[in-house]
């Protein structure tokens, strides 16, 4: 692992965000293209191809978000106060989609209710993450040090 990053090394944001968006495109192909390109086709018009359009979106923002938290995991210099939020953020990433479904199925919301929860969930992780990433550089003055990166 550490030979890889030092083979191709580079800022540590634009490795957060390459890994994010990679992980979000395979996703994309893999779980969302086919069904929007066979279905969106059609000629009758269905909600459920603008609701998978936004569960794509949400999709990339998770996936960068994801990709940020394992970035601060792994660095040597973070705080270990921090450490068990960003575990938990990591274990929150980690099982979204398995607490969606189960309070789909407890509470019966509709489709465009979890993709709401879904919203405020990848919402709300993504801002504590990126609080925690900048307290990180400045703490660090990593920015623009490629030292730290």
């Amino acid at each position: 692992s550490s030979g890889i990053n030092a083979e191709y090394g580079g800022r540590g944001d634009l490795k957060i965000l390459v890994a994010g968006v990679g992980w979000a495109m395979a996703e994309l192909i893999s779980m969302r293209l086919l069904p929007l390109w066979v279905g969106a086709r059609g000629i009758e018009f269905s909600w459920k191809y603008i609701q998978l359009s936004f569960e794509a979106n949400i999709s990339l923002a998770h996936h960068i978000v994801m990709a940020m938290l394992i970035w601060m995991w792994t660095r040597n210099n973070i705080e270990k106060s921090v450490l068990p939020l960003i575990i938990s953020l990591l274990l929150l990433c980690s099982s979204k989609q398995t607490l969606l479904e189960l309070l789909g199925t407890l509470f019966h919301f509709t489709s465009f209710g979890i993709l709401s929860i879904n919203v405020m969930v990848t919402l709300l992780v993504g801002l504590v993450a990126t609080h925690l990433y900048i307290n990180l550089c400045i703490q660090d003055n990593s920015w623009g040090n490629p030292k730290y990166h």
